[in-house]
Parts: C-alpha cells; structure tokens; sequence
C-alpha cells in the first residue's frame, strides 16, 4: 500500500511547491499594476501576492476578491487569469490528494479560458502600462512553466513566454514586468539546458539595471559553475 501511494504523495507535493512559485515570476509585475488600480483590484492584487507567498489565509480572500472583479467584469482576461492563478493556490490547502489536484485543474481552466477571451483590443496598453493580452499570457505562462511534468503544460508554457517577449508592445511595457519575464524566460531556459540562452536574459535583466539584477548576477554566476 505505502509504495503504491507514495510517488502520488511525492507529486501532489511537487504541485503545492510550484504554484507557490508562482510569486517568484508575477511579484513585480503585480505590484506595478496595483499602484495604478482601483482600491478593489489593488486589494485582490496584494491578496494574491500574499497568498503565492505562503500566507494560507490570504489565499480563500483572494480567490474571493477577484471572484467579485470578475462578476462585475466577466469578459476581462487578466482578471480570470489572475483568479485562476488563486484558485490554483487552494491545492495548498488541503491534505487530501485528490482536492489538490482538483483545485488545480479547476484553476488551470479558468487560465485556458482566460487565453481564449483575448482578441487584438487587449493589445494595446496606454504608456507605462501592461497590456492585458501581455498580463494575461505571462500569468499563465508563469503556472504553467512551474507545474509538474504530468500535467503537460510546460510546451504551451514555453510558447506563451515566447508570444510575451515577441509582442510588438513588450519593449514599452515598464522594466520591472520587463525583467520579471526575462528572468522567467531564463529559468525556463535553464530547465531546457539552455544555459547560453539563459545567460542572455539574465544579462538583459542587469545591463538594464532592473530591481531583479542581484538576482540575475547570482544566477550567471551560478552557470559559470
């Protein structure tokens, strides 16, 4: 019985460990944007930031919060994405295997369904701003790249990532949202085995001199092992 269920255990931890990596690729960006929001969708912004940090209690409020966004806004993208990302989180909540993988896929849905909304009037962004087609694709690329391998969801991860970083609008969107996909794109490299790859989006992240530059110093120093 114990091997029998011990390689699902080791996987559903696996689940927990990622989505709670999520914070590592979406802080920055996250933040910009609330600075500029109204007082709900900042409130549901540190909610998520608070819940993909570890603060379990923040995680039902913030899945709350953007459920509301959403009623009043149900054909906005970025803010199913962003509930989807929450609704993911909820698999670290439960001890039970299979309400993890439930949670997950339930949030994963709503992420799928998020992409399928977008059209070309989420493009455009005014200055300084992230465009929701950009926010959107980096949410779910960011869940989908920090997923185990059986849930299949690393190749449209990639080619999410890569859709964000060839949009024509990426190079005015602001250098923290510029960065925190660059380093995501480095990491995604890395776990391709793709060091030099990897090594240019570090780079970008410290010739630009972007908040995440300690980061990227640690990390080129890391490949040169």
């Amino acid at each position: 019985m114990k091997p029998h269920h011990a390689p699902a255990r080791r996987r559903h931890r696996l689940v927990v460990q990622a989505l709670l990596s999520l914070s590592l690729a979406s802080t920055l960006s996250l933040s910009q944007a609330a600075s500029e929001a109204p007082q709900a969708l900042a409130q549901a912004q540190q909610l998520f930031l608070a819940a993909t940090q570890g603060d379990s209690a923040a995680i039902e409020k913030a899945v709350e919060a953007y459920t509301a966004l959403l009623r009043a806004e149900p054909g906005n993208p970025s803010l199913m994405a962003k509930l989807g990302a929450a609704t993911s989180l909820r698999a670290t909540t439960t001890m039970l295997p299979w309400k993890k993988m439930s949670h997950a896929e339930e949030g994963l849905a709503y992420l799928d369904k998020a992409l399928a909304l977008l059209n070309n009037t989420h493009d455009a962004a005014a200055a300084g701003q992230i465009p929701i087609a950009l926010d959107t694709r980096f949410t779910a690329a960011s869940t989908f790249l920090a997923l185990p391998g059986f849930f299949n969801r690393g190749p449209r991860g990639n080619k999410l990532l890569q859709e964000v970083l060839n949009h024509p609008q990426f190079a005015q969107t602001p250098l923290a949202f510029r960065a925190t996909v660059w380093m995501q794109a480095g990491r995604a490299a890395e776990q391709g085995e793709r060091r030099d790859e990897a090594r240019k989006f570090y780079q970008l992240v410290q010739e630009h001199g972007a908040p995440q530059a300690s980061k990227a110093q640690a990390k080129l120093k890391a490949l040169q092992s």
